[in-house]
């Protein structure tokens, strides 16, 4: 399993070198920057200090959407006021997730939005999953470097479990089909119009597990079949 970091539009150029400086520390070193040339600027270097080339091999991308262009599993932070649905995971619910994940997931990413607004909703809806730092007031609220940092912390574990098998291609595109086959199912349904539906089912989706998505498809296949008939 390999993970990247995607910062969207990150602003101070210092938030950037300090999350490149929590990757590192970490044992991360993929980071891709959407809509920002911030990690280009001298001050993240002085801040990311003998993380540098973690700034320098950053790959920049015009829209999150073609950041996530080879993602099997995309996760996206957000605070939970801001979240349109409630159902997002903890950092250590997340490392639990992904722990499962590494027998059929290949490309995972992390995504982390602006240092003053966080991620649009547009953009919360292209992740697979949600997850948030639980805390006792939205503000004072991490900074970027900060939560890169609880996030690398947590889930670093994940880079020496050598117990994990090597993931299966095969599988890598379940939940994506799934996705696609639910939103067939609600159109053959003719409620496709009902956004609340279709985005709790997308949300849920995120936590299942390997074996879970199997049963999930040889369940739509039973659905289509009878619909068919």
């Amino acid at each position: 399993m390999q993970l990247h970091i995607i910062l969207v539009s990150p602003a101070r150029p210092e938030n950037v070198g300090a999350a490149a400086r929590a990757m590192k520390t970490m044992g991360f070193d993929s980071l891709r920057i959407v809509n920002s040339q911030a990690h280009l600027q001298p001050e993240a270097g002085w801040v990311a200090h003998g993380s540098g080339e973690i700034l320098q091999q950053a790959t920049h991308f015009d829209s999150l959407e073609s950041a996530l262009s080879d993602i099997d599993f995309a996760i996206a932070t957000t605070a939970r006021s801001r979240a349109r649905f409630h159902y997002y995971s903890t950092p250590q619910q997340l490392f639990e997730q992904l722990q499962e994940k590494q027998q059929w997931v290949n490309q995972v990413a992390l995504i982390f939005g602006r240092e003053d607004s966080g991620l649009t909703n547009d953009e919360l809806a292209l992740a697979d999953l949600l997850t948030g730092v639980p805390m006792k007031a939205d503000y004072p609220s991490l900074n970027l470097g900060q939560a890169v940092m609880v996030y690398c912390y947590q889930l670093s574990a994940l880079l020496h479990d050598f117990s994990a098998p090597e993931p299966e291609r095969a599988f890598s595109g379940q939940l994506a089909a799934l996705r696609k086959r639910f939103d067939t199912l609600l159109q053959r349904l003719d409620v496709a119009g009902d956004e609340k539906l279709r985005d709790w089912i997308h949300q849920r989706l995120g936590g299942v597990e390997q074996r879970d998505t199997a049963m999930l498809h040889t369940l739509l296949h039973d659905i289509e079949k009878k619909i068919g008939e």
